[in-house]
């Protein structure tokens, strides 16, 4: 099977310093110096974006805690990367953190696939934690590379492509500050997206490098009139997560 590679898409690379930093910002612009995708860098939201809504009740029931300062920022900034692709004449993004190491060869055969055209609105190219995954479609652009499907929690925004159908879902979804970005795009019993990553990852996160924002995890005690109710979400959570229709499936 020829890869789908003649479904031409208008892609863009949105790079997000997020912890404002040189060094890491230098870098991925000289990694990238002659990219056939044409890409834009941002410097992190200072302050929370005017459209997102943090209820304190909210986080703590969903989360366990209340959302951090640092988080406020990664959220903000992703959040405003999905609205510019709305009005945007790109069809898809490519939306990277600044700490990474990036195929570029790969993201450039990436940039002409349209992932709509192929029923897919939001694939992640790197995440952090360990978990279960399926093979939904083999040799996916190159030989070898496959589209797999993540079950569970993978954690980490660094690096995925979002279509405007896609990134519409996360700014209704993640409008209302319950989780951390990364965590809110792992719920897809919630959001209602398929939860699709690369394998082998085209992009791999620096070692010892955090540009998350706040790094300084302060303690936090759930309020004890918030115990019952929090006990109450996880239960109701497990049951939509478990009962989820969303198919993994993807066109092959």
């Amino acid at each position: 099977m020829s890869p789908p590679t003649l479904i031409t898409a208008r892609t863009k690379i949105v790079v997000i310093n997020i912890a404002n930093a040189v060094e890491p910002c230098f870098r991925l612009k000289e990694s990238a110096r002659h990219p056939l995708v044409p890409r834009r860098f941002h410097p992190a939201h200072a302050k929370p974006h005017p459209a997102l809504n943090d209820v304190q009740e909210d986080a703590i029931l969903a989360n366990g805690r209340q959302r951090r300062a640092g988080e406020f920022r990664v959220s903000s900034s992703h959040y405003a990367a999905w609205q510019d692709l709305q009005s945007d004449d790109a069809d898809q993004y490519v939306v990277l953190e600044v700490n990474l190491i990036v195929d570029w060869a790969f993201l450039e055969k990436l940039s002409v696939v349209s992932l709509a055209r192929i029923g897919i609105d939001y694939l992640r190219l790197h995440y952090r934690y360990p978990t279960q995954t399926e093979v939904v479609k083999e040799n996916f652009i190159e030989p070898e590379r496959s589209i797999i499907a993540i079950d569970g929690t993978a954690l980490g925004a660094q690096a995925y492509t979002i279509t405007k159908a896609g990134a519409r879902f996360f700014l209704d979804h993640c409008r209302i500050e319950r989780r951390p970005i990364d965590s809110a795009m792992d719920h897809p019993w919630t959001h209602g997206q398929r939860h699709l990553s690369i394998f082998p990852f085209p992009v791999i996160e620096r070692s010892a490098e955090q540009c998350q924002g706040n790094t300084q995890l302060e303690s936090l005690i759930i309020p004890r009139q918030f115990a019952l109710k929090r006990a109450g979400a996880r239960c109701l959570e497990l049951q939509r997560c478990i009962t989820s229709p969303i198919k993994r499936r993807c066109d092959r």
